[in-house]
Order: structure tokens, then sequence, then C-alpha cells
């Protein structure tokens, strides 16, 4: 398992600086939640992590993103070669709504050019397993995956994620809009996955956080008019119980957000 080490990470939309100086360094094996106020870049810092900031039209970064020791915004890095590394699960599920769910799992080793049917099974069936969505699932794997529950599809986008075998795992809010029942299963498969891969989460409910992470990130944005800035960034049980900041503490205590 790999860990990340942000050095100096500031990030801008077009004129708008969103983030300023970001500094932390994400422990392998972990996972490292990602809070705050509602627009203070918390998805674009996770964003930034495997280079989809820069998909936005205008966007920038500068600093520096060390994966193990690689600096993925060097010059001589692959964008899309990052994301074979890390990859990201989104906070709405987006399966391919007219592909079958094993088609949508296997997707990404399909434009990595595997097309052994025999592998693409194998490889499904373990990412569906890691997902916690196999047993569910084993006997409609040619079922569209549009007709599914939203809980099962996001398993079934955890799952295409994990096909590909990233070694860190990016999401946005993968709950945020899922009943409760699912919830609790995607919570599940999160801290199930943490022995084979480093995860952050970004998330707006701190009893989520507090349940599923082992680092905690508050990010704010005071001002709309100045770049958001990593306010404190420590063990989890530390951060809920004993804040370093009182923006933190405020935070965490429901006095502003």
């Amino acid at each position: 398992m790999k860990g990340l080490d942000v050095l100096g990470l500031d990030a801008w939309y077009g004129a708008d600086h969103i983030l300023r100086d970001v500094r932390m360094a994400i422990r392998p094996g972990t996972i490292t939640a990602i809070i705050g106020p509602s627009g203070c870049g918390k998805s674009t810092l996770l964003r930034c992590f495997n280079r989809m900031h820069e998909e936005v039209p205008g966007a920038r970064v500068a600093g520096s993103v060390m994966f193990d020791g690689w600096d993925m915004y060097a010059p001589s890095s692959d964008p899309v070669d990052v994301r074979r590394h890390i990859g990201m699960v989104f906070q709405r599920p987006n399966p391919f709504p007219t592909m079958t769910v094993l088609e949508n799992v296997v997707a990404g080793l399909r434009l990595q050019g595997r097309y052994d049917r025999a592998t693409m099974l194998e490889a499904a069936e373990q990412a569906m397993r890691s997902a916690g969505i196999w047993d569910e699932l084993k006997d409609r794997l040619d079922r569209p995956g549009g007709r599914l529950s939203g809980g099962q599809q996001q398993r079934v986008c955890i799952a295409r994620a994990l096909a590909v075998r990233p070694e860190m795992l990016l999401m946005d809010e993968p709950a945020s809009a899922l009943d409760p029942v699912s919830t609790q299963q995607i919570e599940d498969t999160v801290q199930e996955l943490k022995r084979s891969i480093t995860i952050v989460i970004v998330t707006h409910n701190m009893q989520q956080a507090a349940r599923v992470s082992d680092y905690t990130a508050f990010m704010l944005r005071e001002d709309p008019r100045r770049p958001s800035v990593l306010v404190e960034y420590d063990e989890t049980r530390h951060m809920f119980t004993n804040p370093s900041h009182k923006r933190t503490e405020a935070y965490i205590t429901g006095r502003f957000g």
C-alpha cells in the first residue's frame, strides 16, 4: 500500500484561488476523511490527488503531490497513468446505464486492452467481492447496470474502480445520495477495503467521518474572496475529542457550517 504527500498545493478555477498551501501526508493503509462546510474546496482537493481537477477548463494547480515518491504533477507524468494508480468514486452513482453489471465492472480493464473473458470474469468477481456486491449480483451479471438500486449502483461503481487494481481510492461523498441502509453498506465496504488499499473520502457527515476514518482533514474558506486553507489534520479520535483549533471545535460541534 502507498501513501500521498501533499506539498504546498494551490489550486485555481480561472482567476478564483480555491486552495492555498495545503500540506498533508496521507499514510498508507488508512482512511482519511476530508470535512468542512460547503464550498470550502473539499472536492477540489480530492480531485487534485489524481489530476482530475485540471480536466475543468481554466483550472490549474501549483505545488507537488507525491505518490510514494512519484511527483504526479511533474511534466513527464501522464494523468491517465496517475488515474490507473489512484481511482475515484463520485458522489452520485454513475454506472453506464445500457451496459450490463459485468460490462460496467470491467469497463476500465477493456480500456487497457484486456479482453480475455476468463480474465475479465475473474477480475470482476474479485472486485465485486471487495466492494461487497458479489453475493447480491453474481446471478445478475447480465442485468443492465442502470436498473439496480442506488446502493447497488454505487457499489458496482466501487467495483469498477477496484477492477483495475489501484493503490489508492478517492471517494467524493459516496453515500450522500443513498438511504441509511445503503449508506451503512458503503461504510462497511470502506472498512473492509482499508485492509488492502489507501482511501481518502470527502464527507459532509460528521458522524460518518468519526465512524470510518483514521485521520481527518478540516478545510475552511472563511471569506469567499480568499482561498480555502487546511485548518487541522490529525487522528480522527483526537480531532473529534480534543481539536487543536477553535475553528475546528466550532465546526465539529455545529456552531457553524
